[in-house]
């Protein structure tokens, strides 16, 4: 019998650590920005604290970073609940889960954008929310990452079925994660989610050949870069940037794009609505002034969103990107995204 393996998290269901500091209030002299753990503490590196260091150095302000299990489901839970917002600015915004919070939220979580000095230095076509909320500031290409030394990655969506890979990869929950959801939506916009094949279907013959399902992407990494528990992870494509800064060996640290195209995944930082605007807006065009886009985009593993970083000679080199970047748009999710998670939860995590 195949294995089926799916590990989560207790509690929340979130395997995201807490990382940095929980405000329990805001003061004149500080700025609370909400990220993902992968920000301040990945498997590999981590621009949190670089970016901590330098806006403290220049502003007489203390950076207090919050990053609670759930990522943005926290917020569109104390929403909900009525309990306010102790954070300024959410940093690592994407598409799906701007949706969802518009999905899930009668209210307001965010305000729109302030006049930030840097955006028409954003590269083409980064630019998701329609009512001006989310300002780009890195984006990702969600791709497999092998260890050629141990596999020969498959170079379709259906070649991972093969027995040959049976228990080869590691992916992430896509109610957890924003990598998975990423992955999730590339096998939508593959498989559909109407008709005699589908993208749940697709997924229960991909547990079937044994893909483990972790609930964040730094969990899933660990487990392919350090624990080596598969050859295969839901990566980055630019993850030879890390691996050569690292020192690593990049026969181990291969990308494979399935079908020729890989899921761009912009991210964004905004604003929440009982903020410090002028602190909120500081921060922003910190974000995007050359050197620090340059460095987070070292240090977070991505691209930048602008096309002035301040990038070293060989980061396209070792950056790749796909011939065929696939996305759904913030109106195509809308709607729909949520439906997509529920059904991949109901049918895959059971």
């Amino acid at each position: 019998m195949k294995r089926r393996t799916f590990l989560t998290a207790a509690g929340a269901g979130v395997t995201a650590a807490l990382a940095g500091c929980l405000s329990q209030s805001n003061n004149d002299d500080s700025l609370v920005v909400a990220t993902y753990g992968a920000f301040l503490d990945a498997p590999s590196v981590s621009p949190g604290e670089f970016v901590k260091q330098e806006f403290e150095s220049e502003f007489d302000t203390t950076l207090v970073w919050q990053s609670p299990p759930g990522e943005a489901n926290h917020y569109i839970q104390r929403e909900q609940e009525g309990v306010g917002i102790d954070a300024d600015v959410y940093l690592g915004l994407s598409t799906g889960e701007l949706v969802r919070i518009d999905d899930e939220l009668d209210t307001s979580l965010f305000a729109t954008a302030p006049d930030v000095e840097g955006t028409d230095s954003l590269r083409e076509g980064l630019a998701f929310d329609p009512e001006g909320r989310a300002v780009p500031f890195n984006t990702g290409y969600i791709s497999l990452v092998y260890d050629s030394t141990v596999v020969e990655a498959p170079e379709t969506f259906d070649g991972l079925l093969d027995p040959a890979y049976e228990g080869q990869l590691l992916a992430q929950n896509p109610s957890t994660s924003s990598t998975g959801r990423a992955f999730m939506l590339h096998t939508v916009n593959e498989f559909g989610t109407d008709g005699e094949y589908t993208y749940l279907d697709f997924w229960s013959d991909l547990q079937d050949n044994g893909v483990t399902i972790l609930g964040s992407w730094g969990d899933a990494y660990a487990a392919f870069n350090d624990a080596g528990e598969a050859p295969m992870v839901v990566s980055f494509s630019t993850d030879q940037v890390f691996a050569d800064a690292d020192g690593a060996d990049l026969a181990e640290h291969q990308v494979r794009f399935l079908n020729d195209q890989a899921y761009a995944n912009p991210e964004g930082m905004a604003m929440f609505e009982d903020a410090d605007e002028e602190l909120a807006q500081q921060f922003m065009e910190f974000i995007l002034r050359p050197e620090i886009q340059g460095e987070i985009a070292q240090q977070n593993v991505v691209f930048p969103a602008t096309d002035n970083a301040e990038l070293p000679a060989d980061y396209n080199e070792l950056a790749q990107e796909p011939p065929e970047p696939v996305t759904f748009s913030y109106e195509e999710l809308r709607g729909s995204v949520e439906t997509w998670i529920d059904d991949w939860e109901r049918e895959i995590a059971g």
